[in-house]
């Protein structure tokens, strides 16, 4: 049997317990929040004043941190790529008898999902300290130009990915909380932290997949697993521009602002990679093939390799100036 039809059938062995993944890990749409919840009333007697607040807020807080919560933003906007790529993945169908149970999985995920780019988008618009109409000119150019995360439709490799992504953006976003807590702002901090929570809850969802499928095909699930940690995984907007620029011009200074201000680093990304060999028990795993052995080895040694090389990363004292926050506004 090929690589490809055994992680079919695995998919379907795992897809019997769809319905118990959705119950366990996402939340009903009448009980999950909404991001009016977090947001000034527009059917409000008060709606103008609580605007004039946030505003008020709004200006203490630095120009790194801008930079960050638009590109977190822009990121989460981006969700269109995201499902399009999921739903093409080996055992996602979205077609047939109305959709199989994964395609119901990655379809009320991104329906969740979609919620955060609502909520910060509008926090963003109201705030009055960034230029809303690059913003919208960079998001549109991220979903034209798409994204190869390296993955192909390979299901294992997706969820090595969105295990990774899910933890990472949870980081993000908690940090982006803090600083904003730090500043003053616990309306824009509560939003963050509640963002960061569903994260975290999806990164336990993609995680627990994984976990079932090293139990079914460990080898070949150590092989998946070695792949993406060897070519590294890109963040999900790694072809961010800014209008006028050229594709992906944009993301390593995004994201000099973000290790910066202490919101995503290095480090994080080396940490999260050892959570990950840890949640996985990857030291545990039997019955694997010489190859697959040999992958295990890589990998335990690889996050103590990556520390040494983070070390020497030299992260730019003066900032990019972006055309979504300019200055002159905060």
């Amino acid at each position: 049997m090929s690589i490809k039809n055994i992680r079919l059938e695995v998919m379907q062995f795992l897809e019997k317990n769809v319905d118990s993944f959705v119950e366990q890990y996402l939340i009903p749409v009448e009980k999950i929040w909404q991001p009016s919840d977090f947001l000034p009333n527009s059917e409000g007697e008060n709606f103008f004043e609580e605007v004039k607040e946030l505003r008020e807020i709004a200006k203490e807080l630095p120009y790194d941190f801008w930079v960050t919560l638009v590109g977190d933003t822009i990121t989460e906007e981006a969700l269109p790529t995201y499902e399009s790529w999921l739903m093409d993945v080996e055992g996602i169908d979205q077609i047939e008898n109305g959709g199989n149970g994964w395609s119901k999985w990655i379809r009320q995920w991104t329906g969740e999902e979609n919620r955060h780019g609502d909520l910060l988008n509008k926090y963003l618009y109201l705030s009055g300290r960034v230029n809303m109409r690059e913003i919208e000119m960079t998001t549109q150019h991220l979903i034209n130009d798409g994204f190869d995360i390296g993955t192909g439709t390979d299901p294992y490799k997706n969820f090595v990915y969105t295990s990774f992504q899910e933890l990472a953006t949870y980081v993000s976003h908690n940090r982006v909380a803090q600083i904003a807590k730090k500043f003053g702002d616990n309306k824009l901090s509560k939003m963050c932290k509640m963002i960061a929570g569903d994260e975290m809850r999806h990164h336990h969802a993609y995680s627990e997949f994984v976990t079932r499928i090293f139990q079914v095909d460990p080898s070949e699930m150590m092989l998946a697993f070695q792949y993406m940690m060897k070519q590294k995984i890109v963040m999900p907007a790694h072809f961010l521009r800014e209008s006028g620029q050229k594709i992906s011009t944009a993301f390593e200074q995004f994201s000099d602002s973000a290790q910066r201000i202490g919101v995503y680093t290095a480090n994080d990304y080396v940490d999260i990679m050892q959570k990950l060999i840890n949640k996985w028990e990857v030291d545990k795993i039997t019955n694997l093939t010489d190859e697959a052995e040999k992958a295990r080895d890589y990998l335990m040694k690889l996050p103590a390799r990556m520390a040494r090389i983070s070390e020497r990363l030299v992260i730019p004292a003066e900032g990019h100036i972006f055309k979504w926050v300019e200055p002159a506004r905060l």
